[in-house]
């Protein structure tokens, strides 16, 4: 599907963006081209890569008319570029909306006017019933997805979105600085240890876009089937793993955190279609009939669940350990820890 395609990736510095190129820049692919406003994040890949596929383009979603000249020629993108901090987007809900909602929605446009044959956007667990600025404004993306979708031929842009739940030592994620403060002899600051998160690696964040890609009809949502355990299970698997005397300190709830995430509300159980490692979630296509709305109902709600990071597979510490030695990051870090190599 990618051969002699260009590629591009918004966001493109950030862990999203390298995972993606990593998975593509050995292939026939013609170009992949990296997108963000990061002038020496770009300078740091291309000189790790210094590979003649990769072009560089500096700009912001923010922008239109940065994003026009860099999908001009685009077969394909993956939409990464976000602001993705609980806290500061609750401290700064307007930056959110510029970078989250705005910006997807230029995004889409730039591709829809270059004709972009497929465009996958990523979002979040937090969407879902969400409670904080950041969940707010990717539920908004995801319903500039959806809208965006309805306007625009299938047979010239597909657009589709991807919903993913904690990617496991991603940048700001808990797992690097609970390695830090291992390293340091601190105590593991934890919010709360009976919260649960669910856990991926960046491979199988990958995985999920290149099945979106694949498998997309317009104004999908995709989400991955995926374990969880409780933020503690996951400290004490980490002291375990590196063999750490760090105790564990609980600091209490941050700004607009949950105690459970969901992937899927119970509205879009009801009408996922099972994938096998994946659910499909079809968009809303009704219109403006009000009467689809006010008279028809639909069966079933009351029977359906959501898919939490509660009521999804448990993992204890011995299988989160397992997990956790999914990650490149982690292996890394275990074996400067250990002075040995896994």
């Amino acid at each position: 599907m990618f051969t002699g395609k260009t590629l591009l990736i918004t966001g493109g510095t950030g862990s999203f963006g390298n995972a993606v190129l990593k998975r593509f820049v050995d292939t026939d692919i013609a170009e992949i081209r990296i997108f963000s406003r990061d002038e020496k994040k770009q300078d740091d890949m291309r000189r790790m890569y210094s590979n003649e596929k990769l072009k560089f383009y500096i700009g912001d979603v923010r922008e239109p008319d940065s994003l026009r000249d860099a999908v001009r020629g685009v077969d394909f993108i993956f939409h990464a570029a976000a602001l993705k901090q609980v806290p500061s987007c609750e401290f700064f809900p307007m930056e959110a909306v510029r970078t989250n909602v705005l910006g997807t929605d230029n995004v889409l446009t730039a591709a829809i006017e270059a004709e972009v044959r497929n465009v996958v956007c990523l979002s979040t667990d937090k969407a879902a019933y969400p409670i904080n600025a950041m969940g707010t404004s990717k539920a908004m993306m995801e319903k500039v997805v959806v809208a965006k979708a309805r306007t625009v031929d299938a047979q010239k842009t597909t657009i589709s979105c991807t919903r993913y739940g904690n990617v496991m030592a991603s940048r700001g994620s808990v797992i690097p600085l609970f390695v830090d403060q291992m390293r340091q002899g601190k105590s593991l600051t934890v919010t709360d240890p009976n919260m649960t998160r669910f856990l991926m690696n960046l491979d199988e964040a990958v995985d999920l876009v290149l099945f979106a890609f694949e498998h997309a009809r317009q104004g999908d949502l995709f989400v991955q089937k995926a374990p969880a355990s409780t933020v503690g299970v996951l400290a004490e698997a980490l002291t375990e793993l590196f063999e750490s005397q760090s105790t564990i300190e609980v600091i209490g709830t941050r700004h607009g955190e949950k105690a459970h995430e969901t992937l899927m509300t119970r509205e879009e159980m009801i009408k996922a279609e099972d994938m096998g490692d994946y659910f499909r979630v079809p968009a809303d296509n009704r219109d403006l009939n009000y009467a689809k709305f006010t008279e028809d109902g639909s069966e079933g709600l009351s029977s359906a669940n959501e898919y939490t990071s509660h009521n999804t597979d448990l993992l204890d510490i011995p299988g989160t350990i397992k997990k956790l030695l999914t990650v490149d990051f982690v292996r890394q870090e275990l074996s400067g820890a250990r002075g040995t190599q896994l």
